[in-house]
């Protein structure tokens, strides 16, 4: 069988949660099959992460846009090899696709009521992208991916699709991600001290950072430790735009935003962290769950969407609306230690139901049944 993975974005740089699915389960893909014959699409970029092998062949397409390398370049490329089958791994795919199609359709929230219309320019038009392209190109695939039961009810809800096309596969985390003591020097590069509160945000509304700071100035109020939050992944002055409109610049102090952390520095982060903050408005599945609880780290995470699925019932689950939920779990775990051991052994237990190794298992499983129904 020859397999076609579009897998566009896995050499930039500064990777998202996509872009580590696709990877992770291409690696996974490369360890456990040596039958069936690979072909990755990808654009050029400065991270080299995936390597060649006798039967996975790595092709770089050059394009000046996202649509452009989508709609013109890898429908062409694939003709030129006519695959068995082609697997496009974020949201969107060709509309003209001359072989066989699966789709991984992590979620479908920019078909739904937008939480907020604070979006970069980039984000903004890969809504608009998705908005155009999705509903275009569902009919024409065999077989449509998902990551989470929750995300397959949505999508059943939304778009009316049928039982039999649609499946889903739940994604993994790294084992690098495990407990162990965290390197200073690491640390160093983000905050002062291995003692403090994690955020991992972006400037995507679904992230809810207003609400976050609102719940960390109150366990400022309520807490006599006081640990500072490290904030990945967001700028200055899009956090000074919300303490000030929120009129919480007092909590400045407290804070650190060193922006972008590499995924290699992350189990260092989260090892050092007392507790792990992801109070999403909306999530399909949320991997740093998985990734923070891998490391021996509590998780504090919403209540609502895919989020009581993967972290589990026992899990500690905020109210994502309510800055006050959200502080009392924080100063709950503050205050309670035997709380808090039996969140981090619950944390290292749940996250083993999660694995990049049954992910690709699965996807292999669903590529030989569509094989076969040809």
């Amino acid at each position: 069988m020859k397999i076609a993975i579009e897998a566009q974005r896995i050499f930039r740089s500064n990777k998202h949660g996509m872009d580590f699915v696709a990877l992770e389960t291409i690696r996974e893909l490369q360890k456990i099959d040596k039958k069936n014959e690979y072909f990755i699409f990808v654009t050029p970029g400065e991270d080299r992460c995936l390597k060649e092998s006798d039967n996975f062949h790595i092709i770089e397409l050059s394009c000046p846009t996202y649509p452009l390398w989508e709609q013109v370049a890898l429908p062409r490329a694939v003709k030129r090899i006519m695959p068995d089958l082609l697997h496009c791994t974020s949201n969107t795919a060709p509309l003209h696709c001359p072989v066989p199609l699966i789709l991984t359709l992590h979620d479908i929230i920019y078909l739904e009521k937008r939480q907020s219309s604070s979006k970069s320019w980039y984000q903004e038009m890969g809504w608009h992208y998705r908005r155009l392209v999705v509903p275009r190109i569902l009919p024409h695939c065999n077989k449509i991916i998902t990551v989470s039961q929750f995300e397959c009810q949505r999508i059943r809800e939304v778009l009316h699709l049928p039982d039999e096309q649609l499946v889903a596969v739940y994604n993994g985390y790294n084992p690098y991600f495990s407990p162990f003591p965290a390197a200073s020097d690491i640390i160093r590069k983000y905050i002062e001290t291995n003692d403090y509160l994690f955020f991992l945000g972006n400037t995507d509304p679904k992230k809810n950072t207003p609400r976050m700071l609102k719940a960390y100035s109150l366990y400022l109020k309520q807490s006599e430790q006081k640990r500072p939050l490290l904030i990945a992944d967001l700028k200055e002055d899009y956090i000074d735009s919300i303490l000030d409109s929120e009129q919480l610049t007092a909590i400045k102090p407290y804070l650190r935003f060193p922006g972008y952390i590499p995924n290699i520095d992350l189990a260092n982060i989260y090892n050092g962290a007392f507790a792990f903050l992801y109070p999403s408005l909306r999530e399909s599945f949320g991997i740093p769950i998985l990734e923070a609880m891998a490391c021996g780290t509590p998780v504090i995470a919403g209540n609502i969407s895919a989020m009581p699925e993967i972290a589990g019932e026992d899990a500690c689950l905020a109210d994502p609306f309510s800055p006050e939920d959200i502080a009392r779990h924080i100063i709950r775990l503050e205050k309670d230690k035997l709380f808090y051991q039996e969140q981090v052994k619950y944390g290292l237990k749940r996250c083993q139901l999660f694995s990049w190794n049954k992910t690709a298992e699965k996807l292999l499983e669903i590529y030989s049944e569509q094989y076969l129904h040809q």
